[in-house]
């Protein structure tokens, strides 16, 4: 988004942000790595929100990887402020093209919740060996950095997700950790102007950051890794599932079984879903209302197929995702230049009287 000329930037809470971490000593940073566990008793396929538990680890580092860290997380800041992105509430679906979002994390819903509530400040277990916390059932999940506000004894933590491909243990035996990518891992050695193998763990740590937690609040630099870090693509998914069940018992609406097998793995189904929840889409559905969505749909070249009874009637994918398009209320005219648009994003607006 380009700055207008002449016009004065209000700071937003990131910008503060990036001001307290300025302020900190590069001393005084600390990086952990952050596991999630799979809790005992519970598949990897069972189909549960809360099934993985979290746990920190602090890992010693030296001078010149502090350093590392603590300049790279300011240039990132400051690259991705320098963009004048407005800082708006999170949403599942929204035009995130121009904004950053700030997140209240609930613990009810998340377990990731204990980490930054229960665990990052407090005294935590050092790391030995990535190969000694990473197993079948614990996986290496993120690292997050720490800033220390002196001023205030808080701390302020970056967060960026870890894949599995940025993650190399030398064994002896290969066969006994087959959760882990194995590769010839390489450095070219400017002395001797080879390229060697390089051997040892290794985990990448990249130019970037996720998410910034905050006095209680994170804010969101990427969208798709923050709800892979904190746990939202499984709460989404959970949500989608209730939100097709309460589709059912309206009655109204057949044929869903075919988007079962969608349900499983479609986190953009499952982003729309939810906002039809928070839309309170279904509320008040009846055969008039249903007769205004087909009618709605068939000015934009869509149908929704409607049966003898009045029911809608899904037959594949294409009917429901329209079904979930009128109930979203994804058709919208601009109340000046009345031209029409889709989409799934947007805040209903409250109008003010003259």
């Amino acid at each position: 988004m380009a700055k207008k000329e002449n016009e004065i930037k209000e700071p937003t809470k990131l910008d503060e942000v990036l001001a307290k971490i300025r302020e900190t000593k590069e001393e005084d940073v600390k990086l952990h790595f952050i596991t999630r566990i799979l809790k005992n008793g519970v598949g990897k396929r069972d189909k549960t929100l809360d099934k993985y538990l979290f746990k920190v680890y602090q890992i010693d580092v030296d001078d010149e990887i502090r350093s590392y860290l603590y300049d790279l997380s300011i240039k990132e800041l400051e690259r991705t402020l320098s963009k004048d992105y407005s800082l708006i509430d999170y949403d599942p679906i929204s035009d995130d093209t121009d904004h950053l979002f700030s997140y209240k994390l609930k613990a009810e819903t998340s377990s990731f919740s204990d980490v930054v509530v229960n665990q990052l400040g407090k005294e935590l277990p050092k790391v030995e060996s990535i190969d000694g916390i990473v197993s079948e059932n614990e996986e290496l999940w993120a690292y997050c950095i720490g800033f220390l506000d002196v001023d205030n004894a808080s701390w302020i933590y970056t967060f960026r997700k870890i894949m599995i491909s940025k993650i190399a243990i030398d064994e002896k035996n290969d066969n006994e950790k087959n959760i882990l990518i194995r590769q010839i891992r390489t450095i070219f050695n400017s002395t001797s102007k080879k390229l060697t193998l390089m051997k040892g763990e290794a985990v990448t740590l990249d130019k970037q950051i996720d998410c910034v937690y905050w006095e209680d609040t994170f804010y969101v630099l990427k969208k798709v890794p923050f709800e892979q870090i904190v746990g939202l693509q499984e709460e989404y998914h959970a949500k989608a599932i209730e939100v097709v069940d309460e589709m059912k018992r309206t009655t109204l609406i057949d044929g869903l079984d075919v988007v079962e097998e969608d349900l499983k793995t479609n986190t953009s189904l499952h982003k729309k879903l939810v906002k039809l929840q928070q839309n309170g889409g279904l509320n008040g559905l009846d055969g008039n209302r249903i007769k205004k969505m087909a009618k709605v749909c068939k000015r934009y070249g869509e149908s929704i197929p409607i049966g003898e009874d009045g029911h809608i009637k899904v037959s594949d994918r294409k009917d429901f995702e329209t079904v979930i398009k009128a109930l979203c209320d994804y058709y919208k005219k601009g109340e000046v230049s009345g031209k029409s648009y889709g989409t799934f994003s947007g805040r209903e607006l409250k109008k003010v009287e003259a």
